[in-house]
């Protein structure tokens, strides 16, 4: 099996370049994920036949389930088609939640991520929250859920971010009851009508330094509260990603994106 790895703002992702007769699984997923006795990666991404698209794509967690989108993993899976599959630099790529397009520069990559939406049953989410009141580990954060094809829960915050317990809040956020499907969890800090502060709990993956779907919910979420005007960076700790959301809600992100190198798994890590 051959993967090729890349990194978007240090969330990094293998493509599975050569799956050389060898099947993905749930269990397989998760020993090349690990860090200490596999490859190590947030994710890996799997070629699939297009549906009504140019490419297909299937993209799994680090915890062997699978996401229905990924900004950062678009991104990357965008790159790697054009380098090193001949792809024009304006492509679609089919997901299991629809078709994005994509737009490949020398020093970044365009998604169109599609509409953000609010509506607890699209999201999924129980129950309307829109900078509502939820309890946490005896807590009472501020909440808006919003759905960008895979569900979110964005937390807003004051002070600094490092000093607050985001991690577990975003560990319990993710299986809360609320959200039938999990959820990504972002904890953000507003800078300026501008730009934002962001810290991210990934569903699946924990804690992740940059995640493209996370800033377009969090971006996303604050134009819709109206601390924001619709276009927004997004600062995290891998790195900054720039978000466009238009007055229907479609959200456009825009970043960079780097390959770190080419790797062939052992057979044995394979079993």
């Amino acid at each position: 099996m051959i993967v090729r790895k890349y990194h978007g703002l240090g969330n990094d992702y293998l493509v599975l370049e050569d799956a050389g007769g060898v099947s993905l699984t749930p269990e397989l997923v998760v020993r090349i994920c690990d860090r200490h006795t596999g490859v190590g990666s947030d994710g890996i991404l799997e070629p699939r036949q297009g549906v009504d698209a140019d490419f297909g794509l299937q993209i799994w967690n680090p915890d062997g389930s699978t996401a229905e989108k990924s900004g950062n993993g678009l991104r990357i899976f965008a790159r790697w088609l054009v380098d090193h599959r001949g792809a024009d630099s304006r492509h679609s790529i089919s997901l299991p939640v629809g078709v994005v397009h994509c737009d490949v520069s020398e020093a970044s990559i365009t998604v169109q991520m599609g509409r953000a939406t609010f509506v607890p049953a699209e999201v999924p989410c129980t129950q309307p929250l829109l900078d509502a009141p939820i309890l946490v580990h005896g807590v009472t954060l501020r909440a808006t859920a919003v759905g960008m094809g895979n569900p979110h829960c964005v937390v807003l915050c004051e002070g600094d971010l490092d000093a607050l317990p985001w991690r577990a809040w975003g560990a319990s956020l993710e299986v809360s009851s609320r959200f039938p499907n999990k959820t990504n969890c972002q904890f953000v800090v507003p800078i300026s009508r501008s730009r934002v502060a962001a810290r991210i709990w990934e569903r699946g993956a924990g804690e992740t330094q940059a995640s493209g779907s996370s800033s377009c919910a969090v971006a996303a979420a604050m134009v819709r509260l109206g601390l924001m005007d619709s276009n927004v960076e997004v600062v995290m700790p891998g790195g900054v990603l720039a978000v466009h959301v238009s007055d229907d809600w479609d959200v456009t992100l825009t970043g960079p994106v780097a390959e770190i190198g080419c790797i062939e798994v052992s057979a044995a890590l394979l079993g």
